[in-house]
């Protein structure tokens, strides 16, 4: 059976296509590579080393191999990929080396950071220097952290696209801060580890959409997307003002394929779209992707003396130093999610 993904995994190779040949017979070990990211980082790896016969190898961490062979099928038996038990905080070290990297462990989880904000920054923390020592053990020659926007704290209302220079940081007071502090310490714990065998590579990312996406999550976009594929009015839970901007997945593997292997050790790139639509215009564009258009409703006010909140990029560094572009435009990539969902059943 085709990979309905398949016309977007070729896309990823047109574009990184040059990469790939430091791959040809490597090991690669991810953590969190059953996750959202980790599933692009899976299907893309496999679709280069089948297409371009790499004969490369990739080892995932997963604390459940078992639900995720039953929900992974088409990854999980290709003979390319070996699932390693464990959790990130403490998983025991395989006796392999491993030339390449990838922790994209962590629980972006917006319920989590409510309810039980130590667990969130432990899980950040100490999942990020076990997984460096065990690159020092296995003497990885680069590593992949895939670290969040969150690390700038509120973005100042004057500043519509924040560049990774910015100094700001969450509140160090507020609970609802671990996650952002998380990876604050765990590009701290990069930085400690960097060496002239270690070059670690940070992915600063924001916000995306495209298949794999949690529909049923914190994700605005991904619960629009949801209301207006059941048929009921897409609900915007505020005011509909605060601006965010989606990158499309197979654009997300690219930015970060590029990274690992082309981006400058410790320095952080950020990574996502500077089209800075509000939360409104966001729902706007997923309606009418729909015939006829959803319909939304809007559960707060606008006030009008009211900042206008922000989580968007610049991306200027990515561009300029790594030619990373957005591709794929956001009408397209609403289009294709749906299209992906859908083939689900």
């Amino acid at each position: 059976m085709q990979n309905p993904l398949a016309s977007d995994l070729e896309h990823v190779l047109d574009h990184t296509r040059p990469l790939w040949d430091e791959l040809r017979g490597a090991r690669l070990f991810i953590t969190g590579g059953t996750g959202f990211f980790g599933c692009w980082l899976l299907e893309s790896f496999l679709w280069a080393n089948r297409q371009l016969d790499l004969k490369a190898h990739v080892s995932v961490l997963t604390r459940r191999p078992a639900a995720v062979k039953l929900t992974l099928p088409h990854l999980m038996l290709d003979p390319a990929i070996t699932l390693i038990e464990g959790d990130v905080r403490n998983f025991g070290h395989p006796k392999d080396e491993y030339s390449h990297i990838i922790h994209a462990a962590t629980e972006a989880s917006t319920k989590l950071n409510e309810e039980n904000p130590l667990l969130m920054l432990d899980t950040t923390v100490e999942g990020t220097r076990n997984t460096l020592e065990f690159a020092v053990q296995c003497k990885a020659q680069k590593l992949l952290l895939t670290s969040s926007g969150a690390v700038y704290g509120k973005q100042p209302t004057e500043i519509t696209h924040i560049p990774e220079d910015y100094a700001g940081a969450p509140n160090p007071l507020l609970p609802a801060s671990a996650y952002g502090e998380g990876k604050r310490m765990a590009e701290h714990l990069c930085a400690l580890y960097a060496n002239s065998s270690l070059e670690i590579k940070i992915a600063r990312c924001f916000a995306f959409v495209g298949p794999y996406l949690p529909l049923d999550v914190h994700f605005a976009i991904g619960n629009f997307i949801r209301d207006a594929m059941n048929g009921v009015p897409i609900v915007i839970k505020g005011d509909g003002t605060p601006h965010r901007s989606y990158l499309y997945t197979a654009d997300l593997a690219i930015w970060l394929w590029t990274i690992l292997l082309r981006g400058e050790s410790c320095r952080p790139y950020n990574v996502g779209s500077e089209e800075s639509l509000s939360i409104m215009q966001v729902a706007e564009r997923v309606a009418k992707g729909f015939k006829p258009a959803a319909i939304i409703e809007r559960r707060g006010n606008p006030n009008s003396q009211k900042p206008t909140e922000r989580y968007v990029p610049s991306v200027e560094r990515a561009k300029s130093e790594l030619e990373l572009h957005q591709l794929v435009d956001l009408q397209s990539s609403i289009q294709k999610t749906v299209a992906w969902t859908e083939s689900l059943g």
